[in-house]
């Protein structure tokens, strides 16, 4: 696929790597219909997309309600009369360790299952809702070619404290693998991206001896930028015959 030709879905578009996913498929002259739950951050990305080379509607939505996703991509899909391009990479952090004990009082706390919930259903239901919608409206519009783009994560390997993040992106992964048999049949190719740390707003907010003791475990000893990220998207757009697949952009880190 030619990336500047493009029809694409991006979630989570407001801010971070969102955002930047937005603003390059503009700049490469594709249109992208971006969608948040974030109606400031949204208009703030409108106005700085004004005078690309590809056109930017936005829509809100929140991924995790099934009405709101389906009028999302109704809508976007006639703005753009079709599409044929989704970035599942909304996601949100509620982290905490399953069981803990106090030090001090030797009080219990452990993960609320409201917390468990909300990260399930943005980062793993939202993605199902997101590419059922796409998926469905490209076959019954007699197919592809056409690509989705999952947004995973290297905790998807087990980073302590998120049982609930880290289940999300394993998921993913593994419906990546899933929705890319299945869909193939219809010209839909899906792949996953699992970015490292990568210098967004969450990181930008740590301490600075926090975030020095976490590089230590990058090999490259610097954070992945969103641009970076970018590249592997427009990697997976564009190469064609790459598809059920992971690509891990993580600087060598492991967990």
């Amino acid at each position: 696929m030619q990336i500047e030709k493009m029809k694409v879905v991006v979630t989570g578009a407001a801010s971070g790597m969102g955002r930047a996913f937005a603003l390059g498929f503009a700049e490469a002259g594709a249109g992208v219909a971006a969608c948040d739950v974030d109606v400031e951050g949204l208009a703030a990305l409108a106005e700085e997309a004004k005078g690309l080379p590809g056109a930017v509607r936005t829509y809100t939505c929140n991924v995790a309600d099934e009405q709101a996703v389906e009028a999302a991509f109704d809508q976007a899909w006639a703005d753009f009369d079709g599409l044929d391009g989704l970035v599942n990479n909304a996601g949100i952090f509620r982290d905490a360790l399953l069981v803990k004990k106090d030090r001090n009082t030797g009080a219990i706390r452990t993960m609320s299952l409201k917390h468990w919930q909300q990260v399930i259903d943005v980062d793993l239901t939202g993605p199902f809702l997101c590419t059922r919608a796409f998926a469905a409206r490209v076959v019954e519009n007699e197919g592809g070619p056409a690509v989705v783009v999952n947004i995973s994560s290297i905790s998807r390997h087990g980073n302590m404290g998120q049982g609930n993040y880290a289940a999300a992106k394993a998921g993913l992964v593994a419906d990546t693998v899933l929705w890319a048999k299945e869909l193939a049949r219809y010209g839909i190719r899906v792949a996953a991206i699992a970015p490292g740390f990568i210098d967004t707003p969450i990181l930008q907010g740590m301490r600075p001896d926090a975030l020095e003791k976490m590089l230590k475990g990058v090999p490259l000893r610097r954070l992945g930028k969103s641009q970076e990220i970018f590249a592997g998207i427009r990697f997976i757009c564009e190469c064609d015959y790459f598809t059920g697949r992971c690509l891990d952009i993580d600087g060598g880190l492991r967990l």
